[in-house]
């Protein structure tokens, strides 16, 4: 096969869940022109339907739809949908996440539980419920998204969030073993660890800590969206199909420092 044609996604079907707007849109669209048909959530329905309609004239079949991921009976009806419209589901981009930021000694427990329940819960229960679907079709493609921070520490003043950065610790500690359990089922399992992306959920963090931040990044820029489009179509095609049960850092050298 040509190399080429390692990263085609034509006839493959996606799922992207918080594909609505920031990174899960940037990594849609990239699976998009890729050739992937898509079925994009969150639970913020209105967005996905803009962006299934935008996504749509990249020449694919995209849809949109509400799913919160820490309801089984969302991510069941999810699963139906996609198996009623498209007839399979080949890759799953588990990216909807939460944070919420507080001093660590006086870290609402109500926080911690949403942070943990969107992040670590809501990912394992898509992961299990499609899943399922691709151990019956006889494979398929995970991905993950982490964070840089799910294996270093942050100071508190660039930023305060314990539960966020314990979550993605979580995120690759679960990737690998899932990707361990499912090999045999050629269900690959990789996630992708951005470092400061810039993105509505994170610009107050990045206006904030830009100075420490970009001291510790040596290509000394923030990144954008469209920097993890390479990355998700890598692990979402036959070009990684060798690799499982990695994280892939997509950090401007954060992590090498």
């Amino acid at each position: 096969m040509g190399v080429m044609k390692l990263f085609d996604l034509s006839g493959k079907v996606s799922i992207v869940t918080g594909g609505g707007s920031g990174l899960g849109y940037a990594m849609a669209e990239a699976l998009a022109e890729a050739g992937s048909d898509l079925l994009v959530c969150s639970r913020k329905e209105a967005n996905c339907r803009e962006a299934a309609q935008s996504l749509g004239r990249l020449g694919v079949d995209a849809r949109g739809m509400k799913c919160d991921i820490t309801d089984p009976s969302d991510i069941h009806e999810l699963k139906d949908y996609a198996l009623k419209e498209f007839g399979k589901i080949d890759v799953l981009i588990n990216n909807s996440g939460a944070t919420w930021g507080a001093p660590t000694e006086d870290y609402p427990i109500e926080g911690w539980k949403k942070v943990i329940d969107v992040n670590v819960t809501g990912t394992f229960l898509c992961s299990q419920i499609i899943g399922k679907v691709m151990i019956e079709k006889g494979g398929g493609k995970i991905v993950n998204v982490s964070s840089i921070f799910g294996g270093v520490g942050c100071k508190s003043e660039v930023m305060d969030a314990i539960a966020y950065n314990t979550s993605k610790g979580a995120m690759e500690a679960f990737t690998k073993d899932l990707a361990v359990k499912w090999a045999k089922h050629r269900i690959y399992v990789n996630a992708i660890a951005p470092a400061f992306v810039e993105t509505k959920m994170t610009r107050v963090t990045m206006e904030k800590g830009a100075e420490h931040i970009l001291s510790h990044l040596p290509l000394g820029r923030f990144g954008v969206p469209g920097d993890l489009k390479g990355a998700v179509v890598f692990l979402s095609s036959a070009a990684s199909d060798y690799m499982t049960g990695t994280v892939l850092f997509v950090d401007g050298g954060y992590r090498a420092m």
